[in-house]
């Protein structure tokens, strides 16, 4: 009787054991929402059209869905959606000409905040030491009234501004410092703006003329790709990487571009890769020899970014019809997929 006990004992905990361990799996896998595991693409819209738009793509390219925080909120999102980034499970979606930050539960696109007070033409957005900062150009024809906004995250409200030099653009960050790109708005510029958080003291680094895009590699240096001074200025200029070594802020190392020559789109992925004249170029961490010959021919993005060995662009068809999210296998350079996004897609972002 005993023995019989005791096997009736432990079967009844391998059981509840069983059952806990199942419960367990099963909360583990349920989806947070609609939009988890996928892609969302930023659309401007026409501008003055207020027809901006984000796209969903689901990881595998079956699916897809347009105008989701429409179809989540019943609201068009705005005019001249510029970008989005991520804090916990939130979405913060910049919206340029509407003056505006839309809040989202990032995995179902529910409304939760609106910023629309303390914000002059708003760019991109990061997040250091629980605070957004975002770029602002202000008013375009006045160069001495650009600025980060510094949004408080628990009331979702603009607490400060911090001054910095005209056209602040591109904004990232690592564990102690802010980083801006200075592509210069309206004009040209040719710095990087440097902010402390905990002072919000400024520094600049003097890089390459007109600055669109920077990423940290592995080892944490911060990569600054210029695009260069456009040919219909009259004061052409090349572009230009330029490697900043954060401990310091200083300039490690510099490669020029021939004077024609106007890279965009910086990503990283185990190498360097940028756009060029319809192609896209590859560049090994440490090496400063530019490559002549394209990894792929015949793109034309406007924006490009790398996740997980694969290469994703969006591009424009004639910048009234929608347009086209591409990925590539890197280790192949082949074209893996292609999907229907919004009208003039600028963005990238992996909702994973």
């Amino acid at each position: 009787m005993k023995i019989k006990n005791n096997l009736v004992l432990a079967l009844s905990v391998l059981i509840l054991s069983f059952s806990c361990s199942s419960d367990d799996d099963n909360h583990q896998q349920e989806p947070q929402g609609a939009y988890e595991d996928g892609i969302l693409v930023t659309n401007e819209g026409n501008f003055d059209q207020g027809n901006g738009a984000v796209t969903f793509i689901s990881d595998d390219f079956a699916y897809a869905e347009q105008k989701v925080f429409f179809n989540v909120n019943g609201t068009l999102l705005g005019d001249t959606v510029q970008s989005i980034d991520f804090y916990g499970d939130l979405a913060y979606i910049v919206v340029n000409n509407s003056q505006k930050i839309e809040v989202v539960n990032r995995y179902t696109f529910q409304s939760v905040a609106t910023i629309d007070s303390g914000l002059s033409n708003p760019r991109y957005i990061t997040f250091l030491s629980g605070k957004g900062y975002v770029t602002n150009w202000g008013d375009g024809s006045n160069p001495d009234d650009d600025y980060v906004a510094v949004i408080n995250l628990e009331n979702h409200t603009v607490s400060s501004t911090i001054s910095v030099e005209e056209g602040p653009e591109r904004i990232v960050a690592n564990e102690t410092s802010i980083y801006v790109a200075h592509q210069g708005g309206y004009s040209q510029n040719n710095v990087v703006s440097v902010i402390k958080p905990n002072s919000d003291e400024v520094e600049t680094i003097t890089v390459g003329d007109v600055p669109n895009s920077m990423v940290f590699d592995s080892q944490g240096m911060l990569y600054v790709l210029s695009g260069g001074i456009p040919a219909w200025t009259g004061n052409e200029t090349g572009g230009q990487l330029d490697v900043i070594n954060t401990s310091s802020n200083t300039v490690s190392t510099t490669i020029e571009f021939v004077d024609n020559e106007h890279p965009s789109n910086l990503s990283y992925g185990e190498s360097l890769y940028y756009t060029l004249n319809g192609g896209v170029y590859k560049l090994a961490i440490g090496s400063q020899e530019l490559s002549t010959t394209p990894e792929i021919e015949g793109v034309n993005f406007n924006f490009m970014t790398v996740h997980d060995n694969i290469l994703y662009g969006v591009g424009a068809e004639d910048y009234t019809s929608n347009g086209t999210l591409e990925s590539f296998d890197l280790a192949t350079n082949a074209i893996l997929h292609s999907k229907e996004v919004g009208i003039n897609p600028g963005g990238i972002y992996f909702n994973d």
